[in-house]
């Protein structure tokens, strides 16, 4: 992965942790920082499972797949880290 890669993954994780807390129903008790540092998990974690998937988006476009790949592994991160989080503040 390049600098450009990683620069654009970073900022576009950003905005995946808000589309993934966003899919999430319910209220989730973890700061935004977290739900960012998740999406930018996410994005790395999607851009790998696409790649070896074969989805290169050679065509050139908007990568639809890429992107639902990544929201959905950021909808599953926020929902993990919001009861593991949640719980451990309950008393």
């Amino acid at each position: 992965m390049t600098i450009t890669g990683i620069i654009s993954a970073i900022i576009i994780g950003a905005i995946i942790g808000l589309l993934g807390r966003l899919v999430v129903p319910g209220k989730q008790h973890i700061p935004i920082w977290l739900t960012i540092v998740i999406g930018i998990v996410a994005a790395f974690i999607g851009g790998f499972i696409a790649g070896a998937l074969g989805y290169g988006n050679s065509n050139g476009g908007f990568p639809w797949i890429l992107l639902l790949i990544q929201v959905v592994i950021a909808a599953i991160g926020v929902a993990i880290v919001a009861g593991a989080y949640g719980r451990r503040g309950v008393r």
